[in-house]
C-alpha cells in the first residue's frame, strides 16, 4: 500500500475512505464491495488499488481513520476545560457530536470484532490510553478522588458509548444531538463517579 505523495492523492484517498464509511455503514462488511466503494467515491478500481490492497485493508484503515478523528474531536473538547470536571463534560460533548455526524463509527467498530479483532481492540485501547493520561494528571492534582485511572477510563468509555448508542444513534430520526437533559444527567453521574465534589451540570 502506497501513501499519497501529493495533496491531490491525499484528497483522493480521503474521498475513498469517506465512501467506504458510507458503504460499510449502509451495507455492512459482507455486502460491501470494492466496486460499490469506488462507484460511491467516483473513482476507478485502479485508483483504489493505489492506496488499498483489498476490502479488508480499506476496512481496517477506515477503523484507524475513524479512531483518529474521534480522538481528535474528544481531545479538542477536553482542551476547553480548565479542570478535569469541565474536560469530561466537553470531551463527551464532542464525542456525541462526532457520533451524530458519523454513525458509521458504531457499525464499523462492532463489525471489526468479527472482521478484524486486532483493529477493534486497537480502537478502544488508543482511546483509553489518552483517557488514562488525563485521569492520572487529574489524580496527581487532586481534581478527582483516589481511584485506578485505567479501570475508570474503561468504565467511563463504556458509559459514553452506551449513552451515545441509546440517545444519539437510535434517535437519529428525531434528533441530531443528544438531548440536553440526558447529557446533563450523564455528566452529573460521571462527576459523582470521579468524586469531583461538585455537580457540573449546565
Amino acid at each position: 500500500m502506497n501513501e499519497p505523495r501529493t495533496k491531490r492523492g491525499e484528497l483522493t484517498k480521503t474521498k475513498i475512505l469517506t465512501a467506504a464509511e458510507e458503504v460499510f455503514a449502509e451495507l455492512g462488511y459482507q455486502l460491501a464491495s470494492i466496486t460499490k466503494i469506488t462507484q460511491r467515491a467516483g473513482v476507478g478500481q485502479g485508483t483504489f488499488y493505489l492506496y488499498f490492497t483489498s476490502k479488508l485493508d480499506v476496512f481496517e484503515q477506515l477503523v484507524d481513520d475513524l479512531n483518529r478523528r474521534v480522538r481528535h474531536a474528544m481531545s479538542e473538547g477536553a482542551a476547553r476545560g480548565t479542570n478535569r470536571a469541565e474536560s469530561e463534560r466537553e470531551g463527551f460533548r464532542e464525542f456525541f457530536r462526532f457520533t451524530a455526524e458519523h454513525p458509521a463509527l458504531y457499525r464499523v467498530v462492532r463489525e471489526a470484532e468479527q472482521v478484524s479483532p486486532t483493529s477493534m481492540r486497537a480502537h478502544y485501547e488508543r482511546i483509553v490510553s489518552g483517557y488514562i493520561d488525563g485521569l492520572q494528571i487529574a489524580l496527581r492534582e487532586g481534581e478527582i478522588a483516589d481511584q485506578d485511572p485505567e479501570v475508570t477510563a474503561w468504565a467511563l468509555m463504556g458509559v459514553g458509548e452506551m449513552i451515545g448508542m441509546r440517545y444519539v444513534l437510535w434517535e437519529r430520526e428525531h434528533e441530531s444531538q443528544i438531548p440536553e437533559h440526558v447529557f446533563d444527567e450523564m455528566v452529573a453521574f460521571v462527576q459523582r463517579a470521579l468524586g469531583t465534589g461538585r455537580d457540573e451540570r449546565g
